[in-house]
């Protein structure tokens, strides 16, 4: 069956980094695209960033832009997320998703459990 499983999330103080990683397993990992969501307690979830099949095009988040990287590797069936200069208001749990490009969440058909982001002032 089709799997998801985030890693990489933890505590960091403003300022500094964290690289989330999704392993991907059940399914054509190469064909999809690939996103990460976010919640925050007490808020909707929200796009943060989506790659293409390839890694050709990529999409973000206004508040998360120049800030955050995604990318993948296909050979390992992985798609990542490189957060630098991270804020308090990054503080959410991170979801990664599998479907058609896009920002919206019902582009995309499977989803992970999360890891959480707690970023401390």
């Amino acid at each position: 069956q089709v799997q998801l499983v985030e890693s990489g999330g933890g505590l960091v103080q403003a300022g500094g980094s964290l690289r989330l990683s999704c392993a991907a397993s059940g399914f054509t990992f190469s064909i999809y695209a690939m996103a990460w969501f976010r919640q925050a307690p007490g808020k909707e979830r929200e796009f943060a960033a989506a790659i293409s099949w390839n890694g050709g095009r990529t999409l973000y988040a206004d508040a998360v832009q120049e800030r955050f990287t995604i990318s993948r590797d296909n050979a390992k069936n992985t798609v990542y997320l490189q957060m630098n200069t991270l804020k308090p208001d990054d503080t959410a749990v991170y979801y990664c998703a599998a479907g058609a490009l896009g920002v919206k969440e019902d582009q995309y058909g499977s989803w992970g459990q999360g890891t959480q982001v707690t970023v401390s002032s």
